[in-house]
């Protein structure tokens, strides 16, 4: 019993992990450095030479470490498009052990099906992971559907204001929590200390904060979807969204603040509104209490992660934004919209 080594716990890493499973409604929960070193370790503790683990198109950091890392260890990986259980599915194998998905696909927000994927690996004894980042535990609990793992970068939304990194895995039994410590404890992937006392701060205002995210991000994304200078709008919230089915089944709190959209003109369009708004910071991050945005062709799926071969096979084109919405003023925001669209010429 006590503390014996800093890197393999303390009281103040103890207290958020507390307070994370206590929103996750889990068997246990690890807080991670990073979202990358969170994920990066559940694959370390979970999968072992000669596994097969399915895995979407969603976050490039995730898709850069299966790609070019998890591959090194022995284990095999295919990717599928990640919008259907189908999807998913069709690429088991007989040794397939783990089937990883995003609850909302990043940058396109595409959703599946969580619970029937939950089920199928079940029937088929196969652990279900989940990146649940772009949703936080305020509005969805995957454990609670089936999902046996869920993890989420606590530098976004469960942090909330841009000044901290760090990430987190949430296990269904006791046992995965006791792998995945063990793991943590080994690579000293363990949050510090300062930034877990951060962590616990920003976790206090989550469920206020993702209210007003949601409701700001329904009203620009009906916004955009109105304005001549956008061809679509990729929202779970919208009606016109392909999965809105499935978002409604699975988000019945509220949508959350991230959207991707298409600027109509490509490119050169996407590149002057994201240089022309006065608010609405450049920047590859999200969650944060301020409003940011992207083009991920050129920045977070840019090629130093993906290919462009990579980046046609799932519809990440050129013209393609993706915001995240802050909780300034929604006046204020789509204002600062207004301005910078008029500076496109179609």
């Amino acid at each position: 019993g006590g503390y014996v080594y800093s890197r393999a716990g303390n009281a103040t890493v103890d207290a958020v992990q507390s307070a994370v499973n206590a929103l996750e409604e889990g068997a246990g929960s690890i807080v991670f450095s990073s979202g990358s070193s969170a994920i990066f370790s559940m694959f370390l503790a979970f999968l072992r030479d000669g596994d097969h683990v399915v895995a979407c198109h969603g976050y490039s950091g995730t898709y850069f470490m299966l790609k070019n890392y998890i591959p090194r260890c022995g284990i095999e990986v295919t990717f599928v498009q990640g919008d259907s259980v189908d999807s998913y599915t069709e690429a088991i194998k007989p040794n397939t052990k783990m089937i990883f998905s995003e609850v909302m696909l990043n940058p396109l927000m595409k959703m599946v099906d969580l619970e029937a994927l939950a089920a199928e690996g079940k029937s088929r004894d196969i652990l279900t992971v989940v990146d649940a980042t772009f949703v936080s535990p305020t509005l969805l609990q995957p454990l609670k559907l089936g999902i046996d793992i869920v993890v989420h970068s606590c530098s976004k939304y469960m942090g909330g204001h841009s000044d901290v990194i760090a990430g987190c895995v949430t296990t269904s039994t006791v046992d995965q929590w006791k792998k995945l410590q063990t793991i943590a404890n080994i690579c000293g992937t363990l949050v510090s200390p300062f930034s877990a006392s951060i962590l616990q701060r920003g976790l206090k205002t989550l469920p206020l904060r993702m209210a007003v995210h949601s409701q700001n991000a329904m009203k620009l994304a009906e916004f955009l979807e109105d304005h001549p200078k956008i061809s679509r709008v990729m929202y779970p919230g919208l009606p016109s969204f392909p999965n809105h089915d499935v978002a409604k089944k699975l988000l019945t709190s509220g949508y959350s603040g991230i959207m991707s959209f298409e600027v109509a003109s490509g490119y050169e369009g996407a590149k002057i509104l994201v240089e022309s708004l006065r608010h609405v910071a450049l920047a590859v991050s999200l969650g944060g209490t301020e409003s940011l945005i992207e083009i991920p062709a050129v920045m977070t799926h840019g090629p130093h992660v993906m290919t462009d071969d990579d980046r046609d096979s799932v519809q990440i084109s050129g013209g393609l934004v993706r915001l995240s919405v802050g909780i300034e003023d929604i006046e204020d925001l789509k204002h600062d919209f207004i301005q910078a669209l008029d500076k496109i010429k179609i």
